[in-house]
C-alpha cells in the first residue's frame, strides 16, 4: 500500500501593475546647514517586474523587479529650478544613469508564514544591484492575495556607500545627504494565466 503524500502547492505567476503601484525614495539631509537643506522625496516612475508565489511553500516563491534609474524624479514642492538641479545631480553624478541604467532586485529565496486568509508575512533574501554593485539585501514584506490580485507593501533601508556611491553634498559641503536612504513601496500585481 502506497503512503499518501501531500502535494506541493501550485506556484502562481503575477505581473506588477506599474500604474497601480508606487515606489518612493526618501533621502535625509545632514551637515552644518542641514536645517536649511532639503530632504528630497523621489518617485520611481519606470519599473517592471513579476512575482511567483507558492502560497503553500513561501520558500519556493521568487520576485524580480527592474527600475530604470533615469526615471527617479524629485516630487517635493520646490522650485522648478531646484527640482531640475537635484534631478540632474542625482541622475548624472550619483546614480550615473548612462553607465548604470537599471536598478535590479532579484529574490529566489524567502521565508514566511501565513498570517490570515490570503495574508502573509514574508522575508525576502534577495540581491539588490545598484550602481552596478550587487549586494545581499533582505526585505520584509506584507503580502495579501485576493482573487487574481496580489498586494505587497514594505520599506527598505539602504546605505548608498555599500554600492560604491560617493557621499552626496551641496553648498560647498555644508549640506550633505546621510548615507542611509529609505525605499517605501506598495505594489499591486495581477495573476497571469
Amino acid at each position: 500500500m502506497e503512503s499518501a503524500t501531500k502535494p506541493e502547492g501550485v506556484t502562481v505567476h503575477y505581473i506588477i501593475d506599474t500604474r497601480a503601484s508606487s515606489f518612493t525614495v526618501k533621502a535625509f539631509v545632514a551637515g552644518l546647514l542641514s536645517a536649511f537643506g532639503h530632504s528630497p522625496t523621489i518617485a520611481i516612475s519606470d519599473f517592471a517586474g513579476d512575482v511567483n508565489l507558492n502560497p503553500d511553500a513561501i520558500e519556493q516563491s521568487s520576485m524580480r523587479l527592474v527600475i530604470q534609474a533615469a526615471s527617479l524624479n524629485v516630487t517635493d514642492d520646490i522650485s522648478e529650478k531646484d527640482r531640475k538641479e537635484i534631478t540632474r545631480k542625482m541622475q548624472e553624478e550619483v546614480l550615473e544613469c548612462d553607465s548604470y541604467p537599471e536598478i535590479v532586485y532579484e529574490c529566489t529565496q524567502g521565508a514566511g508564514s501565513k498570517t490570515g486568509d490570503g495574508q502573509y508575512s514574508v522575508t525576502l533574501n534577495g540581491q539588490l544591484t545598484l550602481h552596478g554593485v550587487p549586494r545581499n539585501q533582505p526585505l520584509s514584506v506584507s503580502v495579501s492575495v485576493t482573487g487574481d490580485m496580489l498586494r505587497a507593501a514594505g520599506e527598505l533601508f539602504v546605505n548608498i556607500s555599500d554600492y560604491e556611491i560617493p557621499p552626496v553634498s551641496a553648498a560647498g559641503g555644508t549640506v550633505k545627504l546621510k548615507d542611509e536612504i529609505k525605499l517605501t513601496f506598495m505594489m499591486l500585481a495581477r495573476k497571469q494565466a
